[in-house]
């Protein structure tokens, strides 16, 4: 029988926006918004975005890397599935979430982002504790992943 590997970490990232704390949490609200700088990218073609933005709500995405990548082959389906916990407008989220290969998990976690408001726009500290399956994904290549999500809200938001 193969073994089977769990590697548990977690990281903080806190950023800071010049945008009041109500468009930072609209852009993850709006589902038209959060997919532009969360879905939409590139190295990957994107099949299915779907955001219900509520307590319980579930947000769903299917993608597909396309081009150079050295970590997955170009073509290899991917899956990131979400479930909202706890919501408290301009404030906090709170989500559970699993990523997928192939059809096959190798992630789950549970994140939270708060938004703090400053005098020159918003603080926002997101905490995720993930649980990483048979070396597939790791805690510095999902901070890398979430770092430049946080960029590219900063360009959404900027525009």
């Amino acid at each position: 029988m193969t073994e089977r590997t769990v590697t548990h970490a977690s990281f903080v990232i806190e950023r800071h926006y010049d945008s009041p704390r109500e468009a930072v949490f609209n852009a993850f609200a709006d589902p038209d918004k959060k997919r532009r700088w969360f879905a939409e990218g590139e190295g990957f073609a994107l099949d299915e975005y779907e955001l219900d933005f509520r307590v319980g709500g579930r947000e769903r995405s299917r993608f597909r890397f396309v081009g150079n990548n050295d970590a997955v082959a170009e073509g290899t389906p991917m899956g990131n599935d979400t479930t909202f916990m706890d919501i408290i407008d301009q404030q906090r989220i709170v989500f559970a979430y699993s990523m997928s290969m192939g059809g096959k998990p190798f992630s789950a976690s549970l994140a939270t982002i708060e938004l703090l408001a400053v005098e020159n726009g918003t603080a926002l500290v997101f905490t995720e504790q993930g649980a990483f399956f048979e070396g597939g994904d790791n805690a510095e290549m999902r901070e890398r992943g979430w770092r430049e999500l946080f960029d590219a809200l900063q360009k959404a938001l900027s525009t």
